[in-house]
């Protein structure tokens, strides 16, 4: 097996297609026939990562490694490292009650399956489907998450089945009562959860979301015009590979199976001082627990990047729809299960969008003013699970802030119900036949900070009033109050939730380097406000399995490999004892003062479905901020060139303004000392 060093990959690049498949090769000659559920890179260790950063001309390029997970016949899984310089195995263990992610062939294989097996078909008729109609028949495989009767030794997923009357139907309109367990290595159905209420098949007549169904209800909307976004002279951003230059950022693009985009060595360009800020910025995990506790829907609490991976399920995206503007888009490699490669084109979109306003002013006194227009670089993802999609969004500013957004969208997981049944408070008729249980979104942000430098802090910031009282003399008036900022010394102090009532944030920051003007800490801070607490209670299913949504914030201190909060391989973890995030911390007490750390931050949405979110939901966004506080010296921004500008000496002189029709700027002569008349005299009508 050939060397292949030469293609001298950046170190932060996912592995190529050859690269996968000389890892591929290597297994098959020393292993056989496997099934390849993962072969993926291994990140360089970061501290040779940072050396070669610092001085790749000198330093030695990081090697390439595949992480590879494998399932041997009998069921046998194996966690193996490929060296690809060597062209050999450097680890392979066996794993003992543990299972790998679910790949997309092996989700695909269940539905075949059920409509096939004679119990299901017997349950079938019962709800109302005719022996004929099999092929009508579908269901959403999930991962079982545990149960208690099969353990985790046995490969398991459970099918969430459905019917569609006619293939263009919405097959969520249409759910059927039970639950059937199929066992992956036996390649069959081992049993069929029923309820204790049988609900048959809805009649409901279909409302479904196509263009015909719509035509059919009355047709679209006529009085819309077009919106053109237009780049002329094209982008303002520079991709060298994967790394990518823009408005004094610097970043490398990354990507992978579980977490998809993956972002490594963000830097700030601060007049000439690059300054980092972030080592690497992910998606490390979600979980989506839903809240009726009828068995078996206890069961529906998808861990979906752990349990399916958010790189296997994302989208191709196309131009005009899933992104608008002047695009360009990065693919992804994958292993198929059998060992061959497949790409998914166009898994990543980068694009500019108008920002609205980045800063203004107005003098009341002389109509002076200044007003200066934004514009922000998006790197997108939107993979689906099942019946949700997730759009994810890395948003950068001019000003430095990162504003990670996610839009929910999709349709809603259901079950069946009878007419007029109670829903006893779990879930919510939203279509006749039609319960949509409650559920939460809960994503788990990974934030390995490096602000000015890899030795940092965390500090919790609380806006409180002052601890003096009305008519004393420090708060004689009683208004006085502050910013309480507590220090965050241990793992253990770090597991803390947030309070609106406060304001709460996290500031991360490096304590070694001061601000000139205010003499505080160099920081970044978290402002995150849409961040309901894990609604399972304490000791629940969900609550052991996804420890990390246990807190708003935990802090770590960094070590290697330690990527994902719910643990390396979660389908069928029972939570006990509890993997990743609490094995890591442990009994709390390891310092995260002024030292190397990751913050892990849990947010989402509580979703009480309404008929509003049906047949299909329309996108709800949230979005959370990390943004310099006492990073820079001034406002970083006031180099943007202005969209208008006028001053108090200009309008008293009545002789130019300052407008940017394209970026640059002009300066004419006013047509009577009026701003807007200039502007709309030369051609100008607002949209500068």
């Amino acid at each position: 097996m050939g060397s292949i060093v030469a293609d001298l990959p950046y170190p932060f690049d996912p592995l190529s297609l050859v690269e996968i498949e000389t890892a591929i090769n290597i297994v098959k000659k020393a292993h056989g026939q496997v099934f390849f559920n993962v072969v993926s890179l291994q990140e360089p260790r970061k501290a040779e990562m940072t050396a070669w950063l610092a001085n790749p001309e000198t330093t030695p390029r990081p090697k390439r490694f595949a992480d590879v997970v494998v399932i041997a016949p009998g069921g046998k899984v194996y966690d193996g490292l490929v060296d690809l310089a060597e062209a050999k195995i450097t680890k392979w263990d066996l794993l003992d009650g543990e299972q790998p992610i679910i790949t997309m062939e092996e989700l695909q294989l269940v539905e075949h399956v059920v409509r096939k097996d004679p119990k299901v078909i017997e349950q079938c008729i019962i709800s109302g489907v005719a022996p004929e109609d099999m092929h009508k028949v579908y269901c959403d495989p999930w991962t079982i998450g545990y149960d208690e009767r099969f353990g985790n030794k046995v490969r398991l997923q459970q099918a969430l089945m459905y019917y569609r009357p006619d293939i263009d139907n919405c097959q969520y309109q249409y759910p059927l009562d039970f639950c059937p367990i199929y066992d992956a290595d036996k390649g069959e159905i081992i049993a069929i959860d029923i309820p204790k209420v049988r609900r048959p098949l809805s009649k409901a007549p279909p409302m479904d979301y196509h263009p015909a169904a719509v035509e059919a209800r009355g047709g679209y909307r006529t009085d819309l015009k077009p919106i053109n976004i237009t780049q002329p002279e094209g982008v303002s951003f520079k991709l060298t590979g994967r790394e990518i230059e823009w408005q004094n950022w610097k970043f490398h693009i990354g990507f992978n199976y579980r977490e998809g985009i993956v972002l490594n060595n963000i830097t700030f360009n601060d007049k000439g001082t690059v300054r980092p800020i972030f080592y690497r910025l992910s998606l490390a995990e979600m979980v989506v627990p839903y809240g009726n506790p009828e068995a078996p829907h206890h069961r529906k609490h998808a861990l979906d990047q752990g349990e399916y991976g958010a790189g296997y399920m994302t989208n191709s995206l196309s131009l005009g729809c899933d992104c608008k503007g002047s695009i360009h888009y990065m693919d992804a490699e994958f292993p198929t299960r059998d060992g061959s490669l497949r790409t998914i084109k166009n898994a990543i979109c980068i694009h500019e969008e108008d920002a609205g306003i980045l800063f203004k002013h107005s003098d009341f006194r002389d109509d002076s003013v200044i007003v200066t227009r934004g514009r922000k670089l998006i790197i997108q993802q939107i993979f689906t699970a099942a019946n949700y999609e997730y759009v994810v969004a890395w948003v950068f500013h001019q000003d430095g802030t990162i504003a990670p957004e996610i839009k929910l969208t999709g349709i809603l997981n259901t079950y069946a119900m009878l007419e007029d049944e109670d829903t006893k408070g779990w879930g919510t008729q939203v279509y006749p036949g039609v319960n949509a249980h409650n559920h939460q979104h809960l994503f788990c942000l990974r934030i390995d900070a490096n602000i000015d430098g890899p030795n940092n802090t965390v500090f919790v910031n609380d806006a409180v009033p002052s601890e003096a009282p009305v008519g004393s003399p420090e708060n004689f008036y009683g208004n006085g109050f502050y910013n309480k900022r507590t220090k965050l010394v241990t793992e253990g102090e770090a597991m803390t939730d947030y309070n609106g009532a406060t304001s709460r944030a996290w500031e991360i920051a490096n304590t070694n380097k001061l601000n000139p003007y205010s003499k505080k800490p160099v920081s970044y801070k978290l402002v995150s406000r849409e961040v309901p607490g894990l609604m399972p209670k304490e000791g629940s299913l969900v609550w052991k399995r996804a420890a990390f949504a246990r807190h708003a914030v935990h802090v770590t201190k960094y070590r290697d490999d330690e990527l994902w909060p719910a643990g390396k391989h979660v389908p069928q973890t029972s939570g006990e004892p509890s993997r990743g995030i609490t094995e890591w911390i442990g009994d709390g007490t390891t310092s995260i003062d002024n030292t190397d750390i990751v913050l892990w931050h849990t947010f989402g949405v509580t979703h009480f479905p309404s008929p509003e979110d049906f047949p299909v939901m329309p996108a709800e966004p949230m979005m959370l901020l990390l943004r310099p506080r006492n990073f820079f010296a001034g406002n970083p921004v006031m180099d943007v060139p202005p969209s208008y500008a006028s001053t108090p000496s200009q309008i008293l002189a009545g002789k130019q303004c300052v407008l940017d029709a394209t970026d640059k700027l002009s300066t004419l002569a006013f047509a009577n000392g009026n701003g807007d008349s200039c502007c709309k005299s030369n051609g100008f009508n607002g949209t500068h």
